[in-house]
């Protein structure tokens, strides 16, 4: 078959397919170009916000201070227990009379010094800085009595 057999509505019909091939092409290439866009848009996204101070999101709430000093079975339940329940780093165990016997032997004012400002393997205040030293020197108090 050659140009001259083919006849006008035969031509129409191929322009036309070609047309709508054409039309289809476009169209899901303008389609797949915005989802590209969106995604792109997406992972350009800021991570999180930026909240300065007077801004509404600045506005979260306080939290609570203590309204007093902290007992010395406070402390010792929330920082030294994680030390001296297990005996890590040679602490000795709460409830252990014989391992607190030569400490307490030395005499408080000493053993409050190491409690409160270290000594060997116990760091300054067991780690607990936000700990007064009265409130230190309450769960050393705390461990000795639970230690007899």
């Amino acid at each position: 078959m050659n140009l001259e057999d083919l006849t006008v509505s035969q031509m129409n019909k191929t322009f036309s397919l070609l047309a709508a091939g054409l039309s289809f092409i476009i169209s899901v290439g303008v389609f797949a170009a915005s989802d590209l866009e969106e995604a792109m848009q997406t992972r350009l996204n800021p991570v999180g916000e930026l909240c300065m101070s007077g801004d509404d999101c600045a506005a979260a709430p306080v939290a609570a201070v203590a309204s007093g000093p902290r007992t010395g079975e406070e402390v010792y339940s929330t920082k030294c227990f994680t030390c001296h329940a297990t005996g890590a780093a040679g602490a000795p165990k709460f409830g252990d009379a014989a391992a607190w016997a030569p400490r307490v032997g030395q005499g408080m004012d000493t053993l409050y010094s190491h409690a409160v400002k270290g000594f060997n393997g116990m760091p300054a205040k067991g780690l607990c800085m936000d700990c007064s030293d009265d409130e230190v020197k309450a769960a050393v108090d705390h461990i000795l009595d639970g230690s007899k």
